[in-house]
């Protein structure tokens, strides 16, 4: 019997991947995305960087079993020519469809109340030592508790964009708006549109926001060219300021870390003066004023201006071990230039991620992190799961020779300075008018 199928080949595929016309393939059947991409909870970016391929893995990681049955009313009613799936992935859709019978994707345990609870009584905590006490150092403690009140609420954000970690979908924008634009001044919509093609695009260096960070700091000397951010749609110019500054970036890292949060605030704000589409913009735009009127008031309430500078710096510094550690699980890890490939998904997470080791009473540290390679292949998993699941994914990584890197915190940061000094020194060489031999274009030439 004629097989009454339709087909389109891969390279007819590949032409469908502009905003105005954006097709994909889901286990081997094609999908036009067009109209919904503007309606997408994760956004249009995700699905563009994916378009015109194959997009199966990037959809079971970031989607719950309810959203297949809307995928028939953007069914073209056409097929992929000669659809054929990897090994890797018959063994990580397998894994998926385990956890879920397992309930994990469900099990969220208690601890997003518990934290919510040690939140609450961080921040009055750091309100009652501004208002009723007049020591100095007091003042000092309460801002240090407040840059770990911004870690905690933090890992709260990070998980409320992943996974529903309240009991339903209202409480979990109520959670978001608290804990991140109320609380630490962060726009959750900003957060989710950086967040989100950062995991869809692994440590792409022209697609991963979250590799871009010139003039400051870069993980490649492939920024050297000026490339282009498909990310923010503009050249990332390695002019002379860039050039100076990296080439000192192994010794800038922390102290600029330290004060990463402003480079926060800055962005949140751009977002939502912008004319970029953002979900709930007047809630987002209503939590940061809320911040930017009770953390001026705090800290106008301190004595004189050294403490209130003083509980500042301090309050961005404690916080900075949170960029830091943002920073371990990528930076070392490696790069590749050009946007994401749905048929490798599996390969670019765990090639790009890196596992902090930690004992599991350490966990409340690292907010998820240390299991970043788990995290990047299930991020819909709850984190108290993630070490339940870590046996699981190292056998995969085993079975088919996928990268599974992990190191001690300590380790980390000396492989991330490591990085940041090679991209400096490279910098240097650059910097130096040394006349352009067989040596200076060989050093041009790998980097």
């Amino acid at each position: 019997m004629a097989d009454s199928k339709r087909y389109i080949s891969k390279t007819e595929l590949e032409t469908h991947k502009k905003p105005d016309d954006l097709w994909i393939s889901i286990q081997g059947k094609i999908y036009d995305v067009t109209q919904w991409s503007h309606h997408h909870p994760g956004g249009p970016l995700p699905l563009l960087n994916l378009a015109g391929q194959d997009a199966t893995d990037a959809f079971i990681a970031y989607h719950p079993g309810i959203a297949w049955q809307y995928l028939d009313k953007v069914f073209t009613g056409y097929y992929l020519e000669g659809y054929l799936v990897s090994d890797i992935s018959k063994d990580y859709r397998k894994l998926a469809v385990e956890f879920s019978k397992m309930g994990l994707f469900d099990k969220k345990g208690h601890g997003t109340c518990i934290l919510l609870t040690i939140i609450a009584l961080l921040f009055f905590t750091c309100v009652y030592g501004v208002l009723c006490c007049d020591k100095t150092w007091v003042h000092l403690c309460c801002g240090g508790l407040m840059g770990f009140l911004w870690i905690q609420s933090g890992w709260i954000g990070h998980d409320s964009g992943h996974y529903t970690v309240m009991s339903d979908k209202n409480l979990n924008r109520l959670a978001q708006l608290l804990t991140g634009n109320c609380l630490a001044g962060i726009s959750m919509g900003w957060w989710k549109w950086t967040h989100n093609a950062h995991h869809i695009a692994c440590n792409s260096l022209d697609f991963d926001p979250d590799l871009q960070h010139m003039p400051f700091f870069t993980v490649s000397s492939k920024f050297f060219n000026s490339i282009t951010s498909a990310f923010y749609g503009r050249k990332l110019n390695f002019d002379s300021l860039t050039r100076l500054l990296v080439s000192y970036q192994h010794w800038t890292f922390y102290p600029v870390m330290c004060f990463a949060r402003i480079n926060l605030f800055a962005q949140s704000i751009i977002l939502l003066l912008s004319k970029r589409k953002v979900p709930n913009k007047g809630q987002e735009i209503f939590g940061i004023l809320v911040f930017w009127t009770w953390y001026p008031l705090l800290v106008s309430f301190l004595p004189n201006w050294y403490e209130r500078v003083m509980f500042v710096v301090v309050s961005f510094a404690v916080t900075g071990i949170q960029h830091v550690q943002f920073c371990l699980n990528h930076f070392s890890s490696s790069v590749y230039v050009g946007p994401p490939n749905g048929n490798d998904w599996c390969e670019k997470q765990t090639d790009g991620t890196l596992n902090i080791l930690c004992s599991s009473w350490m966990d409340w540290f690292y907010g998820g992190l240390q299991f970043q390679v788990e995290h990047h292949l299930f991020p819909r998993l709850p984190r108290c799961h993630l070490r339940t699941i870590s046996p699981f994914v190292k056998e995969l990584c085993k079975k088919h020779n996928l990268a599974y890197n992990c190191a001690s915190f300590w380790k980390a940061n000396a492989m991330t300075i490591g990085t940041l000094k090679s991209a400096a020194l490279q910098a240097r060489v650059l910097t130096n008018a040394v006349p352009k031999n067989l040596v200076w274009e060989a050093v041009n030439t790998h980097g």
